[in-house]
């Protein structure tokens, strides 16, 4: 099939238009490359930080005897290239430690923010597309009947088939940084929902080994009820012995049994309290509660580490790291600057936009003839559109984005002033309930030395037995004050942990260049 040749004046014509397309984009490119981009450069907001923290005392509150000794505070070290071995390990716990590891990869919450930080990587993708050309084909056959009533006679009722296959081709150039105030507020956006996947790890990881304190906690009190049941029992079979030998009155039997009773109420009462925490765990790991089991060791077990040895063993670091180091802080900031490119985006609107296009391909109304030469068809050249009057709209939208900046420069400070009055009031936390532990030892032991006295009286049969009575049960109440007091400790120790933001860094977020690869 013989093309037929193009006619000289159509040659210049073509010749004149390929030149202009390449003339303007080659402008385009030169203006793009040379970075000019409208709006506000991003400047970090500036924070009132504190020279240093109200409460930093040392927090080796005295240890049950299975317990070493901790140590103070210590200042978290600038070594942020190191290898960091994970928090949770500071407590010493094999159990927490394996638990600890499936949080990351099993928990659904965590799935939940990967999938947003995935999501906001695609969007980075997309709006870099926008510095490319826009490629598309059509194919189409179709086929109309012209009406008989027209003006010309000679194409009236004729039907008349269509073949058509083109391609089109259109670029916009960046000329005033509109397309890459988009990508970087992308970017922006995909990096704080990097630090927003890292703080969900940290608040489910916190959330874990609170519960799991608790658990502990709670199985300690239930082996000290059980001690006290055992004791309990053969104090109702001494008062029993004594009351069928004529010495004890019905009346301390009556009283031995319902003490009894009472604490095997208490008992099963805590069976509530494990149970859910052992389901709370599970949910956590990213198990079906169902299906998931449980064994942990109580909270002063003598044969393991107690986990408030691990206390000083927690790097305090100074105010100023704390903005490097708690990732709801980098995940503000990060929205700080992705608002300060959505002013750019709209101060852009201000400025025309330049739309280069190109379009080509055949048509014919004869299927025979569709792909000769004579079929072809193109058009090429540029569009520059410009809004001449809107009423406001765009001074409006630019208004609203620098509210949105103002509003994520509040939204930091506050995240920021959040995260130090967290720090401080764990640290306070710690402190004053190191007080209360040691003090609440001392009533432990004052009370155990009063019930060996009157227990002592009553076998004597100087006093009756409603005074051991009321005496064992104060023991058993400071006892499980002391308990409660420890699994306190250990949640403030995990919120100071947390508050800390766990041994994260800004290093390990994602740099511009890593958000916009698509793995």
């Amino acid at each position: 099939m013989m093309r037929a040749p193009l006619s000289r004046q159509a040659k210049r014509v073509a010749l004149l238009t390929a030149a202009t397309m390449a003339t303007l984009a080659t402008l385009a490119t030169l203006a793009t490359m040379a970075g000019c981009a409208v709006g506000p450069d991003y400047v970090r907001p500036e924070v009132a930080l504190p020279a240093a923290y109200k409460s930093q005392t040392p927090l080796d509150a005295p240890a049950p005897a299975s317990a070493p000794a901790s140590q103070d505070w210590k200042p978290a070290q600038p070594a942020d290239a190191k290898p960091r071995s994970p928090w949770w390990e500071v407590y010493g716990d094999p159990q927490l430690n394996a638990l600890e590891e499936r949080v990351a990869t099993s928990n659904q919450t965590v799935a939940a923010a990967a999938a947003r930080f995935r999501g906001a990587r695609a969007a980075v993708a997309q709006a870099r597309s926008a510095y490319f050309p826009t490629i598309t084909a059509n194919a189409a056959f179709n086929q109309s009947r012209i009406s008989s009533n027209v003006l010309y006679k000679s194409s009236a009722g004729v039907t008349v088939p269509d073949y058509l296959i083109d391609a089109q081709i259109s670029w916009e150039p960046d000329l005033w940084g509109r397309i890459s105030r988009a990508v970087e507020g992308g970017r922006a956006e995909a990096q704080a929902s990097a630090a927003d996947l890292q703080s969900a790890i940290l608040s489910m990881q916190a959330e874990l080994a609170t519960s799991y304190f608790d658990l502990r906690g709670t199985v300690e009190e239930e082996r000290l009820l059980q001690a006290t049941l055992q004791a309990y029992e053969k104090a109702l079979a001494l008062t029993r012995d004594r009351f069928a030998g004529g010495v004890a009155a019905e009346s301390d039997v009556a009283q031995a049994e319902e003490q009894l009773r009472a604490t095997q109420a208490q008992l099963i009462d805590l069976e509530t309290t494990r149970t859910s925490l052992v389901n709370a765990i599970a949910i956590l790991v990213g198990e079906t509660p169902s299906n998931f089991t449980l064994d942990a060791a109580p909270l002063n077990e003598a044969h393991a580490p107690h986990p408030s040895a691990a206390l000083g063993a927690l790097p305090l670091s100074v105010p100023s790291a704390l903005l490097e180091r708690r990732p709801d802080i980098a995940a503000a900031e990060r929205r700080v600057a992705e608002a300060n490119a959505r002013v750019g985006v709209a101060t852009a609107a201000f400025f025309p936009n330049l739309l280069l296009a190109a379009t080509g391909g055949l048509e014919a109304t004869r299927f025979s003839s569709w792909l000769e030469a004579p079929s072809r068809f193109w058009s090429l050249g540029p569009q520059l559109a410009f809004t001449v009057l809107d009423f406001g709209g765009r001074a409006a939208a630019r208004d609203a984005a620098r509210a949105a900046y103002d509003e994520s420069v509040a939204d930091y400070r506050q995240t920021v002033l959040t995260a130090f009055g967290q720090v401080e009031d764990n640290l306070n936390a710690l402190e004053v309930l190191r007080r209360e532990s040691e003090a609440q030892r001392d009533a432990v032991d004052a009370a155990q030395r009063a019930l060996g006295k009157v227990s002592n009286r009553y076998e004597n049969g100087a006093i009756t037995y409603l005074s051991v009575v009321v005496t064992q049960a104060i023991v058993l109440s400071d006892q499980r004050t002391a308990v409660r007091i420890e699994r306190r400790r250990m949640a403030a120790s995990v919120a100071l942990v947390k508050a800390l933001g766990g041994g994260w860094t800004t290093v390990e977020l994602p740099s511009a260049e890593e958000v916009s690869r698509r793995d």
